[in-house]
């Protein structure tokens, strides 16, 4: 498929020049009809736009200028929603749904209140993000799609419907990966760090775009561009790794992938969220470093994804002492428009990180999102309380707490986003795991298993068992049968002992009598293991176990450099 054209810095100066002209020209428009949330959306008017080739910021301006103030307050909100249907949900659902945005289904609530785009939402065990995911409405592809097609249809019959439905999804793989079932699994980032191959990492991701548009996914909450220089869990695995140079070329690899399949790309969490070990779900991180190790460590990654053509950067709970000590990065102006707008360059949309996190709830729904737009936010995600931040951001654009020359501004931009990803079919549903996906996810994994304590490229003796700490015995027959399939005998006991750990595990899940340890997520658990082999493949996939199979069984050299510093160990004992 061909590439989208994306290019935010260039189309700045003319998305700047058209909604200036947009603003000045409603400044002397009789005042359009208002419409209550509560009552049904108005028909796309006829005279809404836009030939299909025209220039994406054009046809935004064009469809911008026919909105009324609620379309467009509608349209920087991208909530999520209870519910696996768009329009036939649970009993418990619709109770949360009511709770949520005082509606029954998704449909409803998109209708109801004009909405930008929907987020899907779920989690796993090891998610770090889980506090913060309410619900789950993610089970398959067949039902993603489903799910997608509805929520699309009741937008489409907005007045903002000539414009692509925005859905999205945290698929960043590893921990975090909303959608697993039925799906190419790649390995984490911190795997594409250590592999080290941007052109691999590209194809991978590349692959993972094609799957989310045929899911119906347009807007992928990834990559994320953290720089891992502290050991933060919330983090960990999620980054590609603790150089900015590396990182740097990851995130623009995966960025090209993703958009070239149609997905927009949100880089996160600006302006650097693995700067510190804390965690923004439930506390306001603290960011200490000076603005000259911000430069030079945290924002490089980011300029990378810019350059790359990201369509979206995702702005985080962060407190930094720097540029706005006590002001979160999500409601800071100066970091979202001073910094990332005015010395990165950013021209594209800035999404705010869940408004449903702890340091975002210290104001109500509404008076949080006239903040954040204000500070430079174009999106408001996961609102704690859709008709609250909806009614909040009416308030403000009646008494001028918030301009309406800056929600116009920030819906031209949305828009525009729509429309780059506008006027592609969506891939069948067939494409998913397929055989060229499969390949790409599994040379990604290759390049990636570490060595790092042990001779490069021998063969374990065996015959072999396979151990897990607690909870991983899916993970445990994988590598077995992986094994097997690679000509090793697996025994259930009395063999060469290898020890699988992961996500966080600790020195009391490792194992004295192993004879190799393998750390599947943050390596740092090796420093503490007495094994006289430690391997790494920072990722629990069938891929990335297969991998190691052939490792362990002498059949590949393990070529991965460690991308994280680990106390007493080189990032590889095999020669480069």
């Amino acid at each position: 498929m061909g590439r989208v054209s994306i290019s935010p810095r260039r189309a700045g100066v003319a998305l700047a020049a058209l909604t200036a002209l947009l603003v000045s020209g409603c400044s002397g428009e009789p005042e359009r009809p208002r419409a209550t949330p509560s009552s049904p959306a108005p028909a796309p008017s006829s005279a809404a736009p836009s030939p299909t080739g025209a220039d994406p910021a054009a046809r935004a301006a064009a469809l911008v200028a026919t909105l009324t103030d609620e379309d467009l307050v509608g349209q920087v909100l991208m909530p999520y929603a209870y519910g696996s249907s768009a329009t036939k949900v649970s009993p418990a659902s619709a109770a949360g749904n009511r709770a949520l945005a005082g509606v029954d289904t998704p449909a409803e609530m998109v209708a109801k209140y004009r909405l930008g785009g929907v987020i899907l939402v779920g989690f796993s065990a090891d998610d770090p993000t889980s506090g913060n995911q309410a619900t789950t409405n993610v089970d398959n592809p067949k039902q993603v799609r489903a799910l997608t097609d509805g929520l699309r249809e009741a937008a489409g019959r907005l007045p903002a419907g000539p414009a692509p439905f925005l859905i999205g999804t945290d698929q960043e793989y590893g921990v975090v990966t909303r959608i697993t079932d039925g799906v190419t699994l790649l390995p984490s980032p911190l795997a594409a760090g250590a592999a080290g191959n941007p052109a691999l990492t590209e194809a991978a991701w590349r692959a993972a775009g094609a799957e989310l548009a045929a899911m119906g996914v347009n807007l992928d909450f990834a990559p994320v561009a953290d720089v891992l220089a502290t050991r933060s869990t919330v983090i960990g695995s999620r980054s590609f790794g603790a150089d900015p140079k590396t990182a740097s070329a990851q995130v623009a690899g995966a960025v090209r992938g993703l958009q070239a399949e149609g997905v927009g790309a949100a880089v996160k969490h600006f302006p650097g969220h693995g700067l510190t070990a804390a965690d923004s779900h439930t506390d306001l991180p603290v960011v200490g470093q000076s603005r000259a190790v911000l430069d030079r460590t945290a924002f490089p990654p980011f300029h990378a994804g810019i350059d790359a053509g990201a369509m979206a950067v995702m702005s985080a709970h962060l407190d930094v002492k720097a540029v706005d000590p006590g002001t979160p990065a999500t409601f800071s102006h100066k970091l979202l428009t001073d910094v990332l707008r005015g010395q990165l360059g950013f021209q594209g949309v800035v999404i705010t990180d869940g408004m449903n996190m702890a340091p975002a709830k210290r104001w109500s729904p509404g008076e949080a999102a006239v903040r954040a737009l204000n500070a430079g936010n174009d999106l408001i995600l996961m609102t704690p309380n859709v008709g609250q931040a909806y009614e909040g951001m009416r308030a403000a654009l009646k008494d001028g707490s918030l301009p309406r020359t800056r929600l116009v501004e920030a819906v031209t931009r949305v828009l525009t986003m729509k429309f780059k990803l506008a006027d592609r079919p969506a891939p069948a549903l067939s494409t998913l795991d397929s055989a060229a996906h499969r390949k790409a996810a599994a040379d990604l994994a290759a390049a990636a298993v570490t060595i790092l304590r042990g001779r490069c490229g021998s063969a374990v003796a065996g015959p072999v068992t396979v151990t897990a700490s607690a909870g991983r015995d899916r993970t445990r027959a994988a590598l077995a049968d992986a094994l097997t399939a690679a000509g090793m005998k697996v025994v259930p006991s009395g063999g060469t002992v290898v020890h699988l750990v992961g996500y966080g595990d600790g020195s009391k899940d490792l194992r004295a009598d192993a004879t190799v340890t393998v750390a599947m997520d943050t390596p740092y658990v090796l420093a503490g293991a007495k094994s006289p082999t430690l391997l790494a493949t920072y990722s629990s996939t069938r891929a990335s176990m297969t991998a190691l199979a052939a490792v362990l069984a002498g059949k590949a050299r393990p070529t991965g450099r460690s991308p994280v510093p680990v106390s007493g160990l080189p990032a590889t004992t095999c020669g480069t």
